[in-house]
């Protein structure tokens, strides 16, 4: 009973002991807590303007005269007779990027243009530059899915080909390649992915 006795007193000193201890800091009321935040942001602002450089004065700028500016007078330059030149041939360029394909000069050839796809395509038909009658240039024709073309006024050389889908379902680009060296028919067949060259 005297153990007993003996936590009860314990325990009753420990929670008066708790009880009485130190008092809690105060806390601050709203209007002080403003007043803080208030003072601090104002502190701030002072000390950015503070920061801010000086306006420097602009110098004086100078006083206009009475004697007016100079004038560009042209002067006429005699007209020179000049004749038109290829700019691209004499600037080291291709001679033929823009040129179209004209009648032709050399042996004649039959070259037909097969779109072996289900898809419209427009065909681009490029003849390098021959060593007989330096030939050369563009032709373009537009082909419906499975169409062809036959052209009979083209010359032996060597022909670049470029075709491209014109239908938006369906992108796609080939090209190919071959020499034509006799007035036989050459085909071209247009696929997806290549233009094969097919002799006769």
């Amino acid at each position: 009973m005297k153990r007993v006795r003996a936590i009860w007193a314990f325990t009753l000193a420990a929670v008066l002991i708790a009880a009485c201890g130190a008092e809690p800091a105060p806390t601050m009321s709203v209007e002080e807590v403003q007043g803080t935040a208030v003072s601090a942001a104002l502190t701030i602002v002072a000390e950015t303007q503070a920061a801010i450089p000086t306006n420097t004065p602009v110098p004086p700028t100078e006083t206009p005269t009475s004697t007016p500016p100079p004038t560009n007078t042209p002067v006429e330059l005699p007209t020179l007779q000049v004749a038109p030149t290829n700019t691209l041939a004499s600037a080291g360029g291709d001679p033929c990027a823009t040129r179209v394909l004209g009648k032709p000069l050399g042996k004649n050839t039959v070259i037909k243009i097969d779109n072996t796809t289900k898809w419209p395509v427009t065909v681009s038909l490029y003849l390098n530059e021959t060593d007989s009658h330096n030939e050369c240039g563009y032709r373009a024709y537009n082909l419906s899915k499975n169409g062809s073309v036959v052209i009979t006024d083209l010359v032996y050389g060597c022909y670049n080909l470029w075709a491209w889908s014109t239908d938006p379902k369906k992108a796609f680009n080939s090209s190919g390649y071959g020499c034509i060296n006799n007035p036989d028919k050459w085909t071209f067949e247009i696929r997806e992915d290549i233009i094969k060259f097919v002799g006769p």
